[in-house]
């Protein structure tokens, strides 16, 4: 469920004084589970009446691809947590205008992630 994460932190919160200037990176990873999460899973996350209906579309599907769907569009930067990523995902969020996207690298030194926090930050 922390793909709700963002979209709370953007929406609902993003006037607290400690979330107004926060940076969320988001980071997809394998299909953990198949189920829906219920017919009225959409009703349970709208927990606050600033929430729209449409900041909840990214979380329509109410699987676990939805909610990686909803945390990467929320996110300010989205890192691929694994090798094998549902391909709509991969394919939708790969390359994205206005998000910096790091790709899943098992070699990686870390480098890539301290580049990208730093650029987060200015």
């Amino acid at each position: 469920m922390t793909g709700l994460i963002p979209m709370y932190l953007k929406t609902v919160y993003k006037k607290e004084p400690v979330f107004t200037h926060s940076k969320v990176v988001y980071t997809i990873g394998q299909n953990t589970f198949k189920e829906k999460l219920g017919a009225d899973f959409l009703k349970l996350a709208n927990i606050h009446p600033s929430l729209k209906d449409k900041d909840l579309d990214p979380y329509a599907e109410a699987n676990n691809t939805g909610m990686f769907r909803g945390g990467a569009t929320y996110a300010d930067a989205i890192t691929m947590g694994a090798e094998k990523i549902d391909k709509k995902l991969s394919e939708e969020f790969g390359k994205i205008r206005g998000k910096k996207v790091l790709s899943f690298n098992a070699e990686s030194d870390l480098t890539d992630y301290l580049q990208l926090y730093t650029d987060l930050c200015q």
